[in-house]
């Protein structure tokens, strides 16, 4: 049995972990490389955006999928109590126009959330869009900081 495999996409020859398994295939993997795999995903969800957009908000309504989600909200809220006293102290400064919504810091988009870099400071925060929002939790994550 051989330990490597050449993509058919890419052409290069590469190590079996770096394909899919797949036991309808000859060899039990995927003749694509994984980087080639993803890079087709995202390229078709690209193209059909809507179609996949329906598809998730249906699939978020299954039962199993609404009640691991109410759990996931209740466990996120119970970890640390100051999080919902500053989450819902910035949207009532938002209401009473005493905090005004800006755009992301990094990137200018108008749909923008408020990021606190500390809890302890329910008003203090910064605007990222979402994936740069999730990308400074993230970075937090792996600096090991608690916010």
């Amino acid at each position: 049995m051989t330990s490597s495999k050449t993509c058919f996409k890419c052409n290069k020859t590469l190590p079996l972990t770096e394909f899919y398994k797949h036991s309808g295939m000859g060899d039990g993997y995927i003749g694509k490389c994984k980087e080639c795999n993803k890079a087709d995903v995202r390229a078709n969800r690209l193209k059909n955006v809507d179609k996949y957009r329906a598809y998730d908000l249906e699939r978020a309504k299954h039962p199993d999928r609404a009640k691991a989600a109410y759990e996931i909200t209740k466990r996120w809220r119970t970890e640390d109590k100051r999080r919902m006293k500053c989450h819902n102290a910035v949207s009532r400064a938002v209401r009473k126009g005493e905090i005004t919504r800006q755009p992301c810091c990094i990137c200018g988009s108008e749909k923008s959330l408020a990021h606190h870099e500390s809890y302890d400071h329910p008003l203090d925060v910064v605007w990222y869009c979402q994936p740069h929002h999730k990308a400074r939790h993230k970075e937090m994550v792996l600096q090991d900081i608690d916010p």
